[in-house]
């Protein structure tokens, strides 16, 4: 591979860099148009330039990378890091995810963002998210790596309080940096115990290749380690991946423009952590313990936050919750060591959920602002293209066969049962009937029936301009066909993400070989699930709405219970929030006021007393001074005469 093969890489995070620092000169200037042509634009080279990567990849072995070794960072004792980058081939899947998807929705966000004054700082934001995401990918080490997880959580702080003049907006974006603040702490640690073990047992190194290939010796010498490295890992990934008990930050998170929830809260940023835990999947296999907890976790989760999805009033924290359920189900996939499953459904994922969000934010576009579904109905009419493509991402994510999530969901779910972990399963297989309920509760309050809009929001209800409606078509396709990459029982071409991402992944070997027959009764009991929920929807909110009275007769303390999203936020902020200010205030007024600087200020006043007196003895006449060596010299002679008379 020649240098001029291999240096590709750095352009693919250079080129969003550039995109960023025009979109930022734009602001500055204020010439919105000049970021309106390079943010979209620095994206679609980007894509082209990892299209070229991934087509280098494809001529080389299986277990073939690129790698550009830009210069060494780090040099200190047994301590040597480059600045590094590589691609395999799950880093192709992640990049072309990141910058294909990235490319929609900034062209999207041409017409969404068309009558923002501060469309070129969007843009600016936009482009160094893109740019810290790829370098969480391309990374060729922890360290690295930690460059573009910190640098994505500095970006969505930045774009979720976009609109920072609003308090709330602020808020969120502050939430969602103290929630990433805590996961971080813990992924550094992990990241220290690695190194510190791999000096003792091994060769010191934080390189992620090293790292997979000295997990067997690790785990030999030192059991403990792999399992604690690995939790503290799985700590940060619960922070970027929003999973419990770190989720809280995302559905506030809605708070950012709606291409924003699109990119960073569907297609990218909160699939770290699960591109992390599949980067170091050879680690994780030699700690059965954390894996286990890793696919408990991903469980509750995705069952936990389809529970909140299915009373939200707001359309977009419906996708919200959606997301943190859908995550879980990627956590499920590497937690119970199917790896490439975890990522299938994780690109599935990016198609729909991208499409969904956008979905979203048209209706929201069409309607000013309003996301409150109670206010919505009839829209199909009105904007049949955002309905249709809504209703074949609602289609793909309840995992209807045929549709994107019936092949990944379908996968992680058959991977966890086949495991052994059947609690786990169950947990995925209940969530996907409340998946199927949600988003066609939300597409049937959104698009069909009578209409409840506001008389004068109706009157201007209109379909969105090509620039928002071609991406959302793409996006549609991309959410019939994905899927198909990974086909069950060896069909036609079988699964072929897996068999492409077997090189660069951790193989786990079942607890036996499942029967045809097992794999359709999963298959089976999966989709009449999802099917049920759909009925019931359409049952509630379609067919016999007034069920839904008498159904929440029945159940009011239970939709309190999630309505108020079981008050773990108002928790959080008894045992932590509240806490940590009392003390905050304690060492601010007490401490601080009252003890440092009463004593800095005590010091002071000494000083201050102290030459009060001192300077009367400056008075500027001589013959005071004179006297004054008169008085000195008689002392010390007295002194003397003393001293010389007792000796």
């Amino acid at each position: 591979m020649t240098d001029m093969e291999t240096s590709l890489l750095r352009y693919i995070v250079l080129v969003p860099l550039i995109g960023f620092g025009l979109g930022a000169f734009a602001a500055n200037r204020d010439r919105p148009g000049l970021a309106r042509m390079t943010g979209p634009g620095a994206l679609i080279l980007t894509f082209v330039l990892a299209l070229i990567a991934v087509s280098r990849l494809w001529g080389l072995a299986p277990d073939g990378a690129l790698v550009d070794n830009i210069y060494t960072w780090i040099e200190a004792g047994p301590l040597d890091i480059d600045l590094s980058f590589r691609v395999d081939r799950l880093t192709s899947v992640m990049i072309l995810i990141i910058t294909g998807v990235g490319s929609l929705i900034h062209i999207y966000s041409l017409g969404y963002m068309d009558d923002d004054p501060d469309v070129a700082r969007y843009f600016a934001y936009l482009n160094l998210f893109v740019a810290s995401m790829l370098i969480l990918v391309l990374g060729d080490s922890l360290p690295v790596m930690f460059i573009g997880w910190e640098g994505v959580g500095l970006c969505s702080y930045l774009l979720i309080g976009f609109w920072y003049k609003e308090m709330p907006n602020a808020d969120a974006g502050q939430k969602a940096m103290i929630a990433n603040r805590v996961g971080d702490a813990a992924f550094l640690i992990g990241m220290f115990l690695i190194f510190w073990s791999l000096n003792e047992v091994g060769t010191a190194t934080l390189n992620l290749q090293g790292i997979n290939e000295q997990a067997g010796t690790l785990a030999d010498k030192l059991p403990w380690v792999p399992t604690a490295a690995c939790l503290l890992l799985l700590v940060g990934a619960t922070g970027k991946s929003a999973q419990v008990p770190l989720y809280v930050w995302l559905p506030d998170a809605m708070a950012g423009p709606t291409p924003v929830s699109a990119l960073i809260h569907a297609a990218t940023m909160v699939t770290a952590g699960v591109y992390m835990i599949a980067r170091l999947s050879f680690l994780y296999v030699e700690a059965p313990a954390a894996m286990d907890v890793v696919a408990t976790i991903g469980g509750i989760t995705c069952l936990f936050a389809a529970t909140m999805a299915i009373v939200q009033e707001d359309l977009k924290k419906v996708l919200a919750y959606s997301t943190v359920s859908q995550i879980g189900y990627m956590i499920i996939g590497v937690g119970v060591g199917a790896f490439s499953a975890g990522i299938f459904h994780l690109m599935m994922h990016a198609f729909f959920k991208a499409l969904l969000f956008l979905c979203a934010g048209a209706v929201m576009h069409a309607l000013h602002g309003e996301l409150r579904m109670s206010h919505m109905g009839g829209l199909k009419e009105k904007m049949p293209i955002t309905a249709r493509t809504f209703f074949i991402a609602a289609l793909a994510i309840a995992g209807v066969p045929g549709f994107a999530a019936f092949f990944s969901k379908d996968m992680v779910l058959e991977a966890a049962f086949v495991n052994g972990n059947v609690f786990v399963w169950f947990l995925g297989v209940t969530a996907a009937g409340f998946t199927a309920f949600y988003v066609f509760r939300a597409y049937f309050l959104t698009f069909t029936g009578e209409s409840r809009l506001d008389p004068e929001k109706a009157a201007h209800v209109h379909e969105m301009p090509s620039v928002m409606t071609v991406p959302l078509m793409i996006l549609a396709v991309l959410s019939i066909i994905g899927g198909y990459i990974g086909l069950p029982f060896h069909l036609l071409w079988g699964d072929a993400i897996g068999e492409y991402l077997a090189p660069s992944l951790a193989h786990v070997e079942h607890h036996g070989h499942p029967s045809t027959g097992t794999l359709l009764m999963l298959m089976t009991t999966a989709t009449a699930v999802a099917l049920l929920g759909i009925w019931w929807a359409h049952t509630l909110y379609v067919r016999s709405p007034e069920t839904l009275d008498k159904v929440y007769a029945k159940t009011t303390r239970i939709y309190e219970v999630l309505y108020n999203k079981y008050w773990i936020d108002e928790l959080y902020d008894f045992m932590i929030i509240d806490p940590y200010k009392r003390a905050s205030r304690f060492f601010w007024k007490t401490v601080d006021a009252v003890v440092i600087d009463g004593v800095v200020n005590g010091v002071g006043a000494v000083v201050v007393w102290n030459s009060s007196v001192l300077r009367r003895l400056q008075t500027g006449n001589v013959q005071s001074y004179a006297l004054g060596m008169l008085i000195g010299a008689v002392a010390i002679i007295g002194g003397y005469w003393l001293f010389m008379g007792v000796g």
